[in-house]
């Protein structure tokens, strides 16, 4: 049987707790790093029961502020969520992640900064909570590949992702009749933030969209850098190709283009937060990540390759390597 399917296999027993318990009742939840507004939206679809978009199974129960210093998104705001996170939804502000992880059945890890969330991460392992984390998963390739691993090593389910791999747009695109896909084309925005590799930051989210719709199987990637853009451009073990187009130039929204054999086919309209988070509800309750480690791995290893081949004049940066020699070769083996 294919090692990493055993893993899965794992990970779903180490959840069994949690399917053991009666699903009518709600899983006390607790979140990581209070300096995103992704913490008051979601805790608004999990907690407020008026509205419109609740999705039920699961309450908001305990938080940790964290926040970073060195990243101004993150320290000219974390107080602020942080209050209205207190104030608004009666949710317990605590002192450490230890003690955070004693009151709740689950976490959701949401420092806007990946770069802390492998020593985050290592404490709700060691409590054997199951773990969804924001983006971007955490600050290196090299990190993302632990925190699967540590997660792996004690049977402790984990996953990641971002919103628009659940926009109901995207999950629409991927039913139309083109034929055989052959390739496809994702672009939104993709700011910069210095303490982070380029696509990180927000060329995750176009990234994303893109593997949702090409699966796994990148073998290279590469980039072509402008102040104002970003091609980054990815060849996979079947021939096909997926492009990130990145955009720096004001506002720009998300969109995927698919190509195939019998016909293309365009993303229409957007989305929100609620497919992700019935996503992240559904995980705590089964153990079962609705992403492979596989798949999250190697849609960040195209966005440090494409670092790498900017620092190579463009040059082509081979994918499986890459992931090999950040640790992570176990998760390729058939």
């Amino acid at each position: 049987m294919n090692k990493f399917v055993i893993n899965l296999l794992s990970l779903s027993l180490g959840a069994v707790f949690l399917q053991a318990q009666d699903t009518s009742q709600h899983l006390r939840l607790g979140m990581i790093g209070l300096d995103t507004s992704h913490v008051i939206a979601f805790t608004r679809i999990l907690n407020d029961t008026s509205n419109a978009d609740h999705v039920p199974g699961g309450k908001v129960i305990a938080a940790y502020k964290g926040g970073s210093d060195d990243v101004e998104s993150s320290y000219t705001r974390v107080d602020g969520f942080t209050e209205q996170l207190k104030n608004e939804f009666g949710v317990e502000i605590l002192d450490s992640i230890e003690s955070l992880c004693e009151k709740v059945d689950a976490v959701l890890l949401e420092s806007v900064d990946g770069r802390p969330h492998l020593e985050q991460a290592k404490i709700v392992i060691k409590a054997g909570k199951p773990l969804f984390i924001d983006k971007p998963m955490a600050g290196s390739l090299r990190d993302v590949i632990q925190i699967f691993k540590l997660a792996h090593e004690n049977n402790v389910p984990c996953f990641s992702s971002s919103s628009l791999r659940y926009y109901e747009s995207l999950q629409k695109l991927k039913t139309e009749e083109i034929g055989e896909l052959k390739g496809a084309i994702s672009y939104g925005p993709c700011s910069l933030e210095p303490h982070h590799p380029d696509l990180f930051w927000y060329g995750v989210h176009p990234t994303e969209a893109l593997f949702s719709v090409m699966g796994i199987g990148c073998q290279s990637v590469s980039r072509t850098f402008t102040e104002h853009t970003d091609v980054v451009s990815g060849v996979w073990n079947n021939g096909n190709t997926g492009v990130v187009y990145g955009l720096r130039t004001g506002h720009a929204r998300y969109k995927v283009t698919t190509f195939g054999t019998k016909g293309i086919a365009e993303q229409n309209g957007g989305g929100n937060y609620v497919p992700l988070v019935r996503e992240i509800m559904g995980f705590f309750k089964t153990g079962n990540p609705p992403v492979s480690a596989r798949e999250t791995v190697e849609l960040f290893a195209f966005m440090e390759g494409a670092d790498l081949s900017k620092s190579k004049d463009g040059r082509e940066v081979n994918i499986p390597q890459l992931i090999k020699s950040n640790g992570g070769g176990w998760l390729l083996e058939d």
